[in-house]
């Protein structure tokens, strides 16, 4: 088992109180698996993803447990998770055309990263790994600024696999990007995968279309609480959650015509998770809620590999 996440609490500290952003996330990862992980904003998606590699200040860990290669992770304390960081658990940062030092050839840049963990460089090494995301080698002899929006964001997901983590955490990496752009950043997240410069990784995104091409499980979350994980071909044809189903319907198809099939949006808004309400968070939005769903459902195993917490599933 590569990855497990037990009753994940994360909370933000405000001046109004906790934001309750993950409250009591579980889920496992199989070594060689790719989830998707989405939802709409606000969600939890980003929180999980930095919860599990580096807390910001903001942030409190009030429970729950990490383990990955049957080692518990020291989420709650920044200091010892050092030791994890890039070796077993890597990111490619949500903003990451603007992660490297614009003051540093990409080269020198390289090295110095890798001296900082105690590794030394291998030209050839890292030539093939860009070969991989389709760069030249003679990008080590630029500088940031001289590359494109997506040459940028390939050359720091090659940085981010440098170390062969057993984790790899990509945030967002696709949203700033256009669409043949998209495809190469995918292409290459599954060429590190398969390479075996990585074991298993998390890609969070607002894009299902493009998870559903790449992740071998797509876990979609709601007001910090995990709504339905099944393989991906499963959530895009046959989901079970009613949130799930939305928010495929809601997602406009290349070809169809308004007349023939209208967008429909979810009605209403995510709860503040301040406050968040009793039982289903979902309730307030779900057209088939009913007096059951005062009560918090739990997350039930509906087939092999199908998880979902709704009481009409």
């Amino acid at each position: 088992m590569s990855l497990r996440v037990s009753d994940l609490r994360v909370y933000y500290r405000t001046l109004k109180g906790d934001v309750k952003a993950l409250d009591g996330v579980s889920f496992t990862m199989d070594d060689g698996e790719i989830l998707g992980l989405a939802g709409e904003s606000g969600c939890g998606k980003t929180t999980l993803g930095k919860s599990l590699i580096r807390m910001d200040g903001r942030m409190r860990h009030m429970g729950g447990t990490v383990e990955l290669d049957g080692r518990e992770l020291p989420v709650a304390d920044d200091r010892r998770m050092n030791d994890f960081r890039f070796r077993e658990v890597s990111l490619i940062p949500q903003y990451s055309m603007s992660a490297m030092n614009p003051t540093r050839k990409i080269g020198k840049m390289v090295a110095e990263l890798l001296r900082s963990r105690g590794a030394t460089l291998d030209r050839g090494e890292l030539e093939t790994r860009l070969e991989l995301v389709e760069l030249s080698p003679e990008v080590l002899d630029r500088y940031p600024l001289e590359l494109s929006g997506g040459m940028k964001q390939r050359m720091v997901m090659v940085i981010s696999t440098l170390l062969d983590p057993s984790l790899l955490i990509a945030d967002e990496v696709t949203s700033a990007l256009d669409v043949s752009t998209q495809k190469a950043v995918a292409r290459a997240l599954l060429g590190f995968r398969d390479a075996g410069f990585v074991k298993s990784m998390i890609f969070v995104t607002h894009d299902l279309a493009l998870t559903s091409h790449i992740a071998d499980t797509i876990m979609v979350m709601y007001a910090g609480k995990l709504a339905e994980k099944a393989p991906a071909r499963t959530i895009v044809t046959a989901p079970r959650h009613p949130y799930t189903k939305l928010l495929i319907n809601s997602l406009p198809e290349v070809g169809v015509r308004h007349a023939d099939k209208k967008l429909a949006g979810i009605a209403g808004s995510p709860p503040s998770l301040l406050d968040p309400p009793a039982g289903c968070r979902f309730r307030a939005r779900c057209p088939l809620a009913g007096d059951e769903c005062g009560q918090e459902p739990p997350v039930t195993e509906v087939e092999p590999g199908h998880f979902v917490a709704c009481w009409k599933a």
